[in-house]
């Protein structure tokens, strides 16, 4: 069984940075793809940014891309998300997850193990 514990989210304003972090126990963690995924209220959760096994192979949402990086830090069985410019639509329960496929991957069914969450709010 995998444990997973995001960390890092809290309140900023429109255009300012935050740095999420997920730590994973239980498992050899360079065994996993990692993702984010984010969801709004009155909206499905969907994925925001993804990573490989190795970190060699990343993939995000258009939505995303060119403000937020994903990165992984296998020795300390962590995964980021770092998140600039953000804007009120980014508001959202941030959620860790993790897939025994190679990945990186979107589709929420091919993850195996999710994080409680963390509440990212954006707003002056």
């Amino acid at each position: 069984q995998v444990q997973l514990v995001e960390s890092g989210g809290g309140l900023v304003q429109p255009g300012g940075s935050l740095r999420l972090s997920c730590a994973a126990s239980g498992r050899t963690f360079s065994s996993l793809s990692m993702g984010w995924f984010r969801q709004a209220p009155g909206k499905e959760r969907e994925f925001v940014a993804g990573i490989s096994r190795s970190g060699g192979v990343i993939d995000y949402r258009i939505f995303v891309k060119g403000r937020f990086t994903i990165s992984r830090h296998n020795a300390k069985n962590t995964v980021y998300l770092q998140m600039n410019s953000l804007e009120p639509e980014d508001t959202a329960v941030y959620y860790c997850a993790a897939s025994e496929t190679l990945g990186p991957v979107r589709n929420r069914p091919e993850y195996d193990y999710w994080g409680q969450g963390t509440q990212v709010t954006v707003s002056s």
